[in-house]
């Protein structure tokens, strides 16, 4: 498979077009964003750690009955992976209470909730990805009630799946970020899973070891994602 033109840069990745209909070629970054760019940076080896991690946990899931866009690795930083539309909306999963939820809420982080807790923002950078619901998102033609359904079943899912992996691992998941795209007509998971989209605690000291150590300047972020990587074992 040729990587041919780019097709699009974000913040974290490169999308390329290939010479093969409904691939992209995805290619990680090592730049690192906050509050929707106001904050940037560089984490070394990031691109890799994120690549990397969510191949494996995107092949994991697959194993379990959900479905992405995950085709297969190419190296360490290049992905294949299927030609989606995406749907405009962040979903956010919540276990425990904490960044912005504590803050909208005045809850202090830590809070362990009695079930999880699902949240839509719309994706619009220039609007700052508001917080909406599921009546805003069909009145904005952003997914149809169906389709909502059965992202919020997927991401409650995916949730249980991760919770019961990363803890094998003495980790907690705290909450963490997904995207859906259509593919030839399905719902399906894609963008990414790794600390960059994760909140991951140490299971005991509840250590930081995600984007948030970039976010509130608390250092040694490589560390951090590195220690993931260990963890997971790839």
């Amino acid at each position: 498979m040729k990587k041919l033109e780019q097709l699009y840069e974000g913040k974290a990745k490169k999308v390329f077009k290939t010479d093969v209909e409904d691939y992209l070629i995805v290619s990680y970054k090592d730049d690192a964003t906050a509050f929707n760019g106001l904050k940037k940076g560089t984490i070394s080896g990031k691109g890799e750690i994120n690549n990397l991690m969510s191949n494996q946990l995107f092949q994991y899931l697959e194993k379990n009955g959900i479905s992405t866009h995950f085709v297969e690795t190419i190296d360490e930083r290049d992905t294949v992976v299927k030609s989606v539309d995406i749907v405009p909306l962040e979903v956010i999963v919540r276990n425990v209470a904490a960044g912005s939820f504590s803050k909208r809420l005045g809850v202090e982080e830590g809070l362990e909730f009695e079930q999880p807790t699902v949240e839509f923002s719309y994706k619009n950078d220039d609007l700052g990805d508001p917080l909406i619901n599921d009546s805003f998102a069909i009145a904005l033609k952003l997914a149809s009630q169906d389709e909502i359904d059965k992202i919020k079943e997927m991401a409650l899912k995916i949730n249980d799946l991760l919770k019961a992996y990363f803890i094998e691992k003495n980790i907690k998941l705290i909450d963490f970020k997904l995207e859906f795209g259509r593919f030839h007509g399905d719902i399906i998971l894609a963008d990414e899973i790794s600390p960059d989209t994760c909140r991951l605690w140490d299971k005991d000291t509840n250590q930081k070891l995600d984007k948030d150590r970039f976010r509130r300047d608390m250092g040694d972020v490589e560390g951090a994602y590195s220690e993931v990587r260990n963890r997971l074992g790839f």
